[in-house]
Parts: C-alpha cells; sequence; structure tokens
C-alpha cells in the first residue's frame, strides 16, 4: 500500500512493505529519507538529503534525529542530531 500525505509544508510518501516501510518527506530544497535509501546515490547526484532510521510512520520521521546528511544539505544548515521537525523547516523555507 501507498501512502502520499501533506506533511506540514512538505509530501510525505509511505510504502508499506513486507516487514517495515519505505518513508520519504519531500520538501522545496530536499528531502529526509529513511534508511531504505543511499545517501552515497544521493551524495553522487548532489541531493539536498538527510536520514533518520527506526521510523515506522511520518510523525516518527518528524522527531527522529537526523543521522546522516549529504554535503549540500550540510551547507544549507542540516545537521546530524537535529529532529527531522527542524530539518524540514530548514528544507521548506523560501530562499
Amino acid at each position: 500500500m501507498i501512502e502520499i500525505k501533506r506533511i506540514d509544508s512538505g509530501l510525505g510518501i509511505r510504502v508499506r512493505l513486507q516487514n517495515s516501510n519505505f518513508l520519504l518527506i519531500s520538501a522545496k530544497k530536499g528531502y529526509i529519507m529513511c534508511g531504505y535509501l543511499n545517501m552515497e546515490t544521493a551524495e553522487k547526484l548532489g541531493d539536498i538529503a538527510c536520514t533518520v532510521t527506526g521510523v515506522k510512520t511520518f510523525e516518527d520521521v518528524l522527531k527522529a534525529k537526523i543521522v546522516s546528511v549529504s554535503k549540500s544539505a550540510s551547507a544549507l544548515g542540516l545537521k546530524k542530531g537535529m529532529s527531522g521537525r527542524a530539518a524540514l523547516d530548514i528544507l521548506s523555507t523560501e530562499p
């Protein structure tokens, strides 16, 4: 099952898989991804991306601490340890 939902000023996508959930919240400048996605690929593509782990719901993503950030995300002010909600705020702001 696939769920698409407005999350604050971002768009959440959840895919229920056999043993877990794939979660992504996309915003104007970049995205927050669960551990299913690969930071190495995001880095190669120059994406503004950060990762959270151990999440099952969109609310979990917002509460979770960021465990990795791409170089582009770091340049924007995203840091390991900040909450997903704080990251979404940065990713959603106007330039």
